[in-house]
C-alpha cells in the first residue's frame, strides 16, 4: 500500500483526509501549518492566510490561552503544531512547559520578514489579485 498519494486529498472520506494529512511529506505539511492574517496584513498583502514561521507575532484565538499574544518559539512541522512564548503552563517542579497549539487557532498579527524569499512570496500574492 502507498505511503502517500495526492489523490487522497480529493476524497470526501474523513478517513482518507486524515490519512492525507498524517502521511504528507514535509514540503506539503509546511503549507498546512498556516494561520489567518490580521485585517491589516490581509489588506496589505491581499491574502487570507500564510505559513507560520519562528519569530511571527500571533494572537491565540481559541482554547485556554485565548486572547494571549506572543512570538512563535518553534514550529513542529511533522506534528502540525506551534509553540508560542505566552502559552506556557507550570509543572509541579515549577518549570514552564510550552503548550503546542494548532495553527488554525492562531491569528498572525506581525510577520517575521527577515527572509527575503518570504517577502517575495508575499509580493507574489499581491500581483496575482
Amino acid at each position: 500500500m502507498k505511503d502517500f498519494s495526492k489523490h487522497w486529498n480529493g476524497s470526501k472520506s474523513p478517513r482518507k483526509q486524515r490519512k492525507y494529512r498524517a502521511n504528507a511529506p514535509l514540503n506539503l505539511k509546511h503549507r498546512m501549518v498556516s494561520a489567518h492574517l490580521s485585517k491589516e496584513l490581509r489588506q496589505q498583502y491581499h491574502t487570507r492566510s500564510f505559513p507560520i514561521r519562528k519569530g511571527d507575532t500571533v494572537l491565540v484565538m481559541r482554547g485556554k490561552f485565548k486572547g494571549s499574544e506572543g512570538k512563535v518559539e518553534k514550529v513542529y512541522t511533522k506534528q502540525l503544531r506551534v509553540t508560542v512564548d505566552s502559552a506556557k503552563i507550570t509543572s509541579k517542579k515549577g518549570t514552564k512547559i510550552p503548550i503546542k497549539i494548532r495553527p488554525s487557532a492562531l491569528l498572525i498579527k506581525e510577520l517575521n520578514l527577515s527572509d527575503k524569499l518570504r517577502e517575495k512570496s508575499l509580493a507574489k500574492y499581491g500581483k496575482a489579485r
